[in-house]
């Protein structure tokens, strides 16, 4: 999936209006953390970080489950796993607005229609454009699926880094998290989900 903006859209973004108690608000943060929100150098900062969230929380603005409207039945029968691995995304987790960043594995198990590949990745990202946790990210993308495909088995897996833990607090990077939701056969099935799962690299 290509997740580039146009040249068009970042002028549209850099045009985004950001009230005035906006910008104050960043600028009390900035002077609360011991900086000086006057000098050159930050001050278009408020209204940079402003617009920036405004594109970090880009899900709050859409459906996720839209991407799964479009549905093509004509399959050829093929009623075996669909599975799209190492797809990228990031995140900002609700407790300290710090980043996630991870891949994520999604697979289902079709009954008789098939979404394009690109649209579980705009599911993911629909969903992970918001403060999150990674458990209810993993929860939600795995529900939206299981609610409008109703496959026989959905199965997503999770894993990253969060900037929480890595950066502040404990401070010990290089520790990745993993959650799994599994559905229909995946959750019934121990050798499905076995075959999922390594299908996945897990």
């Amino acid at each position: 999936m290509n997740s580039r903006i146009t040249p068009e859209e970042e002028e549209a973004r850099g045009k985004l209006p950001v009230p005035d108690h906006v910008q104050d608000a960043i600028r009390t943060l900035l002077e609360w953390s011991g900086e000086d929100p006057t000098r050159e150098g930050l001050l278009d900062t408020p209204k940079r970080v402003a617009r920036a969230w405004k594109e970090y929380c880009e899900g709050y603005a859409e459906d996720p489950a839209i991407h799964l409207s479009r549905v093509f039945e004509e399959v050829g029968g093929y009623e075996e796993l669909v599975l799209l691995k190492d797809i990228p995304f990031h995140s900002h987790c609700e407790h300290h607005m710090a980043p996630i960043i991870g891949k994520a594995a999604i697979a289902y198990l079709p009954t008789n229609r098939v979404v394009g590949i690109s649209k579980l990745a705009r599911v993911l990202h629909g969903y992970a454009r918001r403060l999150q946790v990674q458990e209810r990210l993993t929860a939600e993308v795995a529900d939206c699926i299981w609610e409008n495909l109703e496959p026989r088995g959905v199965a997503v897996v999770i894993e990253a880094q969060h900037s929480c833990m890595t950066a502040r607090g404990v401070r010990t990077p290089g520790v990745g998290m993993v959650t799994s939701r599994m559905m229909g056969t995946f959750l019934e099935d121990q050798r499905s989900r076995k075959e999922v799962l390594s299908l996945m690299g897990y």
